[in-house]
């Protein structure tokens, strides 16, 4: 039986290939200190490497402090160089929102892991760029995988695999098609929005009429629009999607749902001007919560950010190959 796998073809140098593959298996327990290495010959037969290049990773792997030699009897393991886990956090843009995942995700790690924070800004090929610069390096990679809407599934499938399904974490939105194999804590945005609308369709059922003001340069997640779609085909209520409210009205009888901050102040200084007051005949629901909402009683939905960072790092410090579906809720204030 192997003692570990080789299958790091992500990684193009056939010496660094051997480094992780034997480096991974001792800092994640697979190899046990004092632990006897193949003998050249036999990794080179085994593995189906070049003798040289296996000699060449074994002396680098002395060099990095994994593996010590004993003249005439072989390659030993010495153990993990440093017990922290070192971890990769690829977000697809900062904001307040994400500030609040990466503490919660840090303060849950502590001292047992080292991250380190990276930003693909939504492009795809900024992804693949950091993942090529830093693969082998991390024992776990957790990513966002939010991308420009004209980004192919088949485009960002690609970069994601390239990372071993074992040290791989989606964080916010799951990607199905990548297994199970891999650790998931993800927002369900079609069937979120959907359920905590029907959650208060009661205080819904006095507007006829709901609006969601979606910039289509913002990204965000297109399944909204169908959970919103959706519910209002159930309820027999009047559905548009407006990319902005520069030529929007408010009218009374209407919901309308903001993903921007900008567009909610917009949203509640046109309602004023229109004489009109929120909660008795227009409703504005804002997505994330703030402390700005909370005093000017506007009514949010929103995933727990905090939650998603804590039952993220519990995942990765036990392991836990899973996808997890993050709590997702509507709080009701009185624009609603």
């Amino acid at each position: 039986m192997k003692p570990f796998s080789v299958n790091v073809h992500h990684i193009p140098s056939k010496i660094k290939q051997i480094v992780h593959a034997v480096s991974m298996a001792i800092d994640n327990g697979g190899l046990k200190p004092h632990s006897k290495l193949p003998s050249i010959n036999d990794f080179s037969k085994t593995y189906h490497y070049g003798r040289d290049t296996v000699e060449k990773a074994y002396r680098e792997l002395i060099e990095e402090g994994y593996v010590y030699a004993v003249p005439a009897k072989g390659y030993y393991v010495v153990g993990r160089k440093d017990k922290k886990l070192k971890i990769l956090l690829i977000f697809n843009k900062l904001s307040s929102y994400k500030k609040i995942t990466y503490y919660s995700f840090i303060d849950t790690l502590q001292d047992k892991a080292v991250v380190d924070l990276q930003v693909h800004h939504y492009d795809v090929r900024r992804l693949e760029e950091i993942l090529e610069a830093n693969m082998g390096k991390y024992h776990y990679y957790v990513i966002m995988p939010h991308f420009f809407h004209k980004t192919s599934k088949k485009q960002y499938l690609k970069v994601l695999k390239t990372i071993p399904a074992s040290q791989l974490m989606m964080l916010d939105k799951n990607v199905p098609e990548l297994g199970k194999s891999h650790m998931s804590v993800y927002q369900d945005f079609k069937k979120d929005i959907h359920d905590v609308l029907e959650s208060s369709v009661k205080l819904l059922k006095k507007y006829n009429r709901l609006i969601i003001v979606f910039p289509f340069q913002s990204n965000h997640p297109r399944d909204i629009i169908e959970g919103c779609f959706e519910f209002c085909l159930k309820h027999q209520k009047t559905f548009a999607v407006i990319s902005s409210l520069d030529k929007e009205l408010p009218q009374a009888g209407t919901a309308y749902i903001v993903t921007a901050e900008s567009d909610l102040a917009q949203l509640i200084k046109k309602s004023k001007d229109a004489n009109l007051q929120p909660g008795k005949n227009v409703g504005i629901i804002s997505f994330n919560e703030t402390v700005l909402k909370e005093l000017l009683e506007i009514t949010v939905i929103t995933t727990d950010f905090e939650a998603m960072g804590k039952t993220a790092a519990l995942m990765l410090l036990n392991k836990e190959a899973k996808q997890v579906k993050n709590p997702f809720r509507m709080i009701v204030r009185k624009s609603l």
